[in-house]
């Protein structure tokens, strides 16, 4: 569901369930399209997730993508 929303919204990045029951990741490209996958990690998510409370850190401008698509880790 996460990469779906991804590449509708046009992000890059990935993501990866960890065995503390967390999820980690990182997702780049345009400001307005991050911060639509923010709102929808943080409110929306999978069907199957229970979100309790959502952390972006490391967050900065670049110059170039680091990713040429979006997946699922594992």
């Amino acid at each position: 569901y996460t990469e779906e929303e991804a590449r509708k919204l046009g992000v890059v990045g990935w993501v990866k369930n960890t065995s503390q029951g967390t999820v980690t990741g990182q997702v780049q490209g345009p400001e307005d399209k991050v911060n639509a996958m923010k709102s929808w990690l943080s409110k929306v998510g999978s069907p199957s997730s229970r979100i309790d409370r959502t952390n972006f850190s490391n967050e900065k401008e670049i110059s170039k993508l680091d990713f040429s698509g979006f997946s699922t880790r594992y």
